[in-house]
């Protein structure tokens, strides 16, 4: 298994409009199609983070997700309005081992 982690380091005072946009993106299913996914937010440590957490089998199951997914126009529109709201972001690319 593979985890995947997302993580957009959000501007100040932008919480609400992001997690908006991801219920909406939840609603008309953009988010990706991962066998396990979570969307998480900073508890301790950076503040103001949502961390988008996946699943998937394979390395090849995660770049069928994000070449699908990722080129439809209504993601892209999406993305366009959520990444307004993001500062820095970075990626984690985890195996599970136990």
């Amino acid at each position: 298994m593979y985890i995947i982690r997302d993580i957009f380091h959000l501007k100040f005072g932008h919480y609400k409009d992001a997690k908006a946009l991801l219920d909406e993106a939840n609603s008309k299913k953009l988010l990706p199609d991962a066998q396990n996914l979570r969307v998480l937010s900073d508890f301790t440590g950076d503040a103001y983070r949502l961390i988008m957490e996946e699943g998937y089998n394979s390395l090849a199951d995660y770049e069928n997700s994000l070449t699908g997914g990722m080129n439809q126009t209504e993601w892209k529109d999406w993305y366009e309005k959520f990444k307004q709201h993001v500062d820095c972001s970075h990626r984690e690319i985890l195996k599970q081992v136990m």
